[in-house]
């Protein structure tokens, strides 16, 4: 199959995109090397690489011809400079995401597969599912949730198919190491290679469902090559391991050495991922657990 990656040389992206050069796609990877998280990006040689932003229609149009599945991770994906800039975090992620449907649509694309977050469900009671409200606590989100309204609208009335993830939090090789909300695995463990105190945040009760980065991967091709009924498309999928822990208990399995900080307001307690209706509709389930992991890379 051909494959439409964008983001592709970010964390997920980059990871999504080894797999399908492995697995013997051809692939074509669309970044515009934005991302304020990391200084580095990760372009696999095998693809056909672009660094055009996904707003460039003129530049971007001809790249989708002839592709199968487009993977639309491009985004503007970290809070803080979302709340800093909201025009940019709506103009990529809300208006980027429809200029990649559009472009998808016209080059007779077969499916698009959305990676959206799980900060949609803000405040509401977890485990979080898919028939909560939307409760978006900053531009970030609302942004991120935008972009699923335009796909479902893709769905419905142009009958282009489209799933639409919802990230928990994920790590595992190449995240992020940078800003003030980078997954707590990867810089604890950045940490105590320095030999340096882990930072815990507040009193560290907090508590997150990790899922793996290859995980997330099967995720994506997994609704990529999955034949379902059309009605399953345009629809949001929770994506998690329905596993959480607390950032103390992420500490202990790293390093001894501690230190808390203050809290930061307007963050969610807990959260917990239901992905029951992914893994009924499409058959997929999580396969690495964080303690495994970390017990492997710390």
């Amino acid at each position: 199959m051909k494959c439409l990656v964008t983001g592709g040389a970010g964390f997920i992206g980059s990871n999504l995109v080894d797999k399908l050069v492995v697995d013997g796609h051809q692939v074509v990877v669309i970044d515009n090397e934005s991302s304020s998280a990391r200084d580095d990006f990760t372009w696999n040689d095998k693809a056909d690489n672009y660094k055009f932003d996904i707003c460039d229609y003129q530049n971007t149009r001809p790249l989708y011809e002839g592709v199968d599945f487009v993977f639309h991770l491009a985004a503007e994906a970290h809070i803080q400079p979302a709340i800093e800039n909201p025009i940019r975090a709506v103009m990529v992620n809300s208006v980027g995401t429809c200029m990649v449907l559009q472009c998808a649509r016209e080059a007779g694309v077969k499916k698009v597969m959305y990676s959206s977050t799980a900060s949609a469900y803000g405040g509401n009671q977890s485990p979080n599912i898919e028939t909560q409200p939307d409760d978006c606590l900053n531009p970030y989100s609302v942004s991120k949730v935008s972009g699923e309204k335009i796909c479902k609208m893709y769905t419905d009335l142009f009958g282009l198919r489209t799933v639409i993830f919802r990230y928990f939090n994920v790590y595992g090789e190449r995240q992020p190491l940078r800003g003030q909300y980078a997954p707590v695995v990867g810089i604890f463990l950045e940490m105590a290679k320095k030999n340096e105190p882990l930072t815990i945040v507040g009193d560290g009760n907090q508590r997150r469902d990790f899922v793996y980065v290859g995980d997330i991967v099967n995720a994506n091709i997994t609704a990529a090559l999955t034949d379902v009924d059309f009605d399953a498309y345009g629809q949001v999928y929770t994506v998690g391991t329905g596993t959480n822990y607390s950032v103390n208990q992420i500490a202990r399995m790293i390093s001894s050495n501690t230190i808390n900080v203050a809290p930061r307001p307007g963050e969610v307690r807990y959260s917990l991922a239901n992905s029951n209706k992914f893994k009924t509709t499409f058959g997929w389930k999580p396969t690495v657990k964080l303690e495994d992991w970390i017990g492997e890379n710390a």
